[in-house]
């Protein structure tokens, strides 16, 4: 294998809001980590998740696949062992693609293409497998009521997941600098997978200190009266959060941002101590947004742009303009193909995921090709089916059963007016909703959930009475979930 190959590092966190950010302009958050990554490289502004929900998310970022095509549409679906992901596609182009930290996977299949996996997810690896303890923090990482009520300061068991990923990922590039040293050039490819900053919005005492008082609230609070946000609003008890927990909730989670980056930041530290950044691609992402209390929501599971839309950096020097913004509207499906491409490796055969290399290597003068357009899904735990389309500056969102919503993102960025019932945008709607519905099919997508529902309950059944190993499976102790002391409402 040529040693001209990049190496690749690929980092991917947890329900990080892609507005907090300094380099996003946020002036309250403390990210200089990922600022010194987008000034290497290049910020993309207009990235999608494939669902606004972890594992369908993941498991498409892996594939290239949007989630109906892997069929993962819920946190307990299992990907099929017979979909290719990026990290076959890199080990059949002769790499050893190695993850360390959070795959939030289900099922026997635990690598999914990875050669070696290190650290593991708190979750269980099968459906109705044993779930961690969280003591006094019980519920709070759930789109639950609780969540808000036991917000602040306090120690959060995903910084002691993530600290372990962080020494774990400074160790290996260590040893791959050592060999490097010794004169051994095969190129790396190391995945990051990072819990922060999903809640518990629960951080400790002296991060959370570092942004008290300086949060501001909500920039649009006002409830949306679309019938199905109204109905998650009910379902979770989120209707009547007081400021001092929403207050309370955005600094913390403003803190875990900052406690993220510093992690990232000492395994970018890691990559230039061992002199590897000169040849390795670096991509940064999330698999969803928060909405933080915006549109009166918390969380993610909606198509608003604070819950789908995420963070996206890629920097690889030499090859990518360094400091560079990339407007152009993409999933994050697409960075799988593009780290792909950027590898030399074989294309995933049933992705229609695009690669973004000509794209980021021309720079935002350049349109060639590209068409800017990014699809996401969620299917609610009712079984309703959604999809959204964001193609140029419209954003359609299909419910099946509940109105359409349109925004024009362009001249309407923050979402405040629905254009979808408008009758001078129906036309807009109808060419819209054709594409959106093309090759997807919201009675098929609602038929293989119920199957899949079905299996389900045999497989939590089995799972708890057979009480097979976890293969990869890090252990969250109760001591590490705790709140300082008990919030007022």
């Amino acid at each position: 294998m040529s040693s001209k190959r990049p190496n690749l590092l690929y980092i991917l966190s947890d329900q990080h809001a892609a507005s907090v950010m300094g380099c996003s302009g946020d002036p309250v958050a403390r990210t200089p980590h990922l600022d010194r990554l987008a000034d290497r490289g290049v910020r993309l502004t207009n990235l999608y998740c494939p669902s606004p929900i972890c594992t369908p998310s993941r498991m498409a970022l892996l594939t290239g696949r949007e989630p109906h095509e892997n069929q993962v549409w819920t946190n307990e679906n299992i990907l099929s062992g017979a979909h290719a992901t990026w990290p076959h596609a890199l080990g059949a182009a002769g790499y050893r693609p190695e993850l360390i930290g959070r795959l939030h996977s289900r099922g026997r299949d635990q690598l999914l293409g990875y050669a070696a996996r290190a650290v593991g997810d708190h979750s269980p690896n099968h459906p109705g497998g044993p779930e961690p303890v969280r003591g006094s923090l019980h519920g709070t990482n759930d789109p639950l009521r609780v969540s808000l009520s036991k917000t602040g300061a306090g120690s959060n068991p995903y910084e002691f997941h993530d600290e372990d990923v962080t020494e774990h990922a400074v160790t290996r590039l260590d040893e791959i600098g050592r060999a490097r040293a010794d004169g051994d050039s095969t190129p790396f490819a190391l995945s990051i997978g990072l819990m922060l900053p999903h809640q518990p919005y629960v951080a400790n005492r002296e991060d959370y200190d570092l942004f008290d008082g300086a949060v501001p609230p909500p920039r649009n609070p006002s409830t949306s009266t679309h019938p199905y946000h109204t109905a998650w609003r009910a379902e979770t008890g989120i209707d009547d959060v007081t400021d001092n927990e929403s207050n309370r909730a955005r600094t913390a989670y403003y803190a875990l941002v900052y406690r993220m980056d510093a992690m990232i930041g000492r395994i970018l530290d890691a990559l230039d101590r061992n002199d590897l950044a000169s040849n390795t691609l670096v991509i940064y992402l999330s698999d969803h947004g928060d909405h933080l209390g915006e549109h009166g929501l918390w969380w993610k599971q909606t198509f608003f742009e604070e819950s789908v839309r995420i963070p996206g950096i890629v920097s690889w020097p030499g090859h990518l303009p360094a400091g560079t913004t990339c407007e152009r509207v993409a999933s994050g499906t697409d960075l799988t193909a593009t780290l792909v491409d950027a590898a030399g490796a074989p294309a995933l055969p049933n992705s229609s995921a695009r690669s973004m290399l000509p794209i980021l290597t021309e720079g935002t003068a350049s349109s060639g090709e590209w068409e800017d357009r990014a699809f996401s899904e969620y299917v609610t735990a009712s079984g309703r089916t959604h999809r959204m389309l964001r193609r140029d500056r419209w954003k359609l969102c299909y419910y099946t059963d509940q109105p359409e919503q349109l925004f024009d993102l362009e001249a309407d960025p923050h979402e405040q007016v629905d254009l979808g019932q408008h009758p001078d945008y129906a036309a807009v709607v109808d060419e819209l909703r054709t594409d959106l519905l093309r090759d997807w099919d919201p009675e098929i997508v609602q038929g293989a959930c119920t199957e899949k529902a079905r299996d389900l309950e045999v497989l939590r059944a089995w799972a708890e009475r057979v009480e097979p190993p976890e293969q990869h499976r890090w252990l969250m102790e109760e001591s590490m979930s705790r709140l300082d002391q008990p919030q007022p409402a």
